[in-house]
C-alpha cells in the first residue's frame, strides 16, 4: 500500500482556559522540509515538533500552524512603555513642527518606535503542562494528515495500476505484432536480394553470416521480456508497503528504457504506434510517481 506526499490534517482543544488549533499540510519532497509556525513561549520546542513530524510524515515538505490563545488573561499579550512613547512622541512634534509638517501619523510612528512595545507571550503559558496539550493536539493533526495520505495513496495506485495495465497491452499487442514483422522483414529480404542474386554470384557462408548479423539487430525478444518483468516488478512493488516512491521511479527509468529500445529496433510503423502509447502512459507513471512516498 502506498502513500501520497500530498495530505492535510488539523486538530484543536478547547476549555475554559485555553483554546489550541493545529493545522498540517503537506506537499511532494525529497526530504522532510519542515516549517513551523507557532507562538514564542514554544519555540525552544521546535527539534521535539520536528522528530514527532518526521516519525509519523517521514518526509515531504510540511507546514505546521500552532495557535494558542489564553482565555481568561486579563492583560493584553504586550506592555506598552508609556515613558517611551511620550518621549518619542514629544520629540517626532518638535520636528514636525521645525518642517511644518502635519502631526497626524506622529500617533502611529511614536507607537512603532523600538522597545515601546514588549510582546510578554513568553511569560503567559511557559509550562510543561500547557506544552503537554499543545503536543497531544498536534500528534493528532500530524496523524490526520497522514490518514489523509493514505486515503490520498489508494487513489494513485489505482490510477499507476491503470496506466501499467495500459503499457503492458500495448506490449501484448507489440507481441501480437512481432509475428507478422519478422515476415515483413524476411519477405523483403528475399525480394530484393533476389534481384541481386540472378545478376551476381555471391559467398553463401558470408550472406548467411550478415543474415544472421541482421536479424540480431532488429529482434526485440529480450527486450519485450525485460518490460515484461519490469511490469510486473512495479506492480508488486505499488503491493508493498510505503516508502516506494524512488523505487517506482527508478523502475520506471528501465522501462521507459525498453519501451525506447523496441522502438528503435522494432523499425517497423504498426509496432511504433504501440510504443507511442506506452510512452504517453509512461509520462502519466512519472508525474504521479514523484507524489508517492
Amino acid at each position: 500500500m502506498i502513500k501520497s506526499m500530498t495530505g492535510f490534517g488539523n486538530a484543536g482543544w478547547e476549555n475554559e482556559e485555553f483554546m489550541i488549533h493545529v493545522e498540517v499540510k503537506t506537499l511532494n519532497s525529497k526530504f522532510l522540509d519542515l516549517s513551523i509556525r507557532s507562538p514564542r513561549q514554544f519555540s525552544d520546542k521546535e527539534l521535539e515538533i520536528r522528530n514527532l513530524v518526521q516519525s509519523i510524515l517521514e518526509r515531504g515538505k510540511v507546514s505546521l500552524s500552532i495557535e494558542f490563545l489564553a482565555k481568561k488573561s486579563s492583560d493584553i499579550p504586550v506592555t506598552i512603555n508609556e515613558e517611551l512613547f511620550q518621549a518619542y512622541y514629544g520629540k517626532f512634534a518638535a520636528l514636525a513642527k521645525q518642517v511644518g509638517d502635519s502631526p497626524s501619523e506622529l500617533f502611529k510612528l511614536a507607537l512603532q518606535a523600538p522597545s515601546v512595545i514588549t510582546n510578554t507571550n513568553t511569560e503567559q503559558g511557559d509550562t510543561e503542562a500547557e506544552w503537554e496539550l499543545v503536543k497531544k493536539v498536534i500528534t493528532e493533526a500530524v496523524k490526520k494528515c497522514n490518514d489523509f495520505r493514505v486515503d490520498e495513496g489508494k487513489v494513485l495506485e489505482e490510477k499507476l495500476l491503470e496506466n501499467i495495465s495500459t503499457i503492458a497491452g500495448g506490449l501484448e499487442s507489440v507481441k501480437a505484432d512481432e509475428g507478422a514483422r519478422k515476415e515483413r522483414i524476411q519477405s523483403r529480404i528475399k525480394n530484393h536480394f533476389q534481384e541481386w542474386l540472378d545478376e551476381n554470384s555471391f559467398d553463401a557462408n558470408r550472406f548467411e553470416q550478415e543474415l544472421i548479423y541482421y536479424f540480431e539487430k532488429l529482434d526485440i525478444t529480450e527486450e519485450i521480456v525485460r518490460l515484461d518483468t519490469h511490469l510486473k516488478y512495479f506492480k508488486k512493488c505499488l503491493a508493498e508497503e510505503s516508502n516506494q516512491g524512488k523505487k517506482l521511479g527508478f523502475i520506471s527509468q528501465e522501462i521507459g528504457r525498453e519501451i525506447n529500445t523496441i522502438g528503435s529496433k522494432a523499425n517497423d510503423a504498426g509496432i511504433q504506434r504501440h510504443v507511442i502509447l506506452m510512452k504517453d502512459e509512461l509520462e502519466k507513471i512519472k508525474e504521479q510517481s514523484m507524489n508517492v512516498l
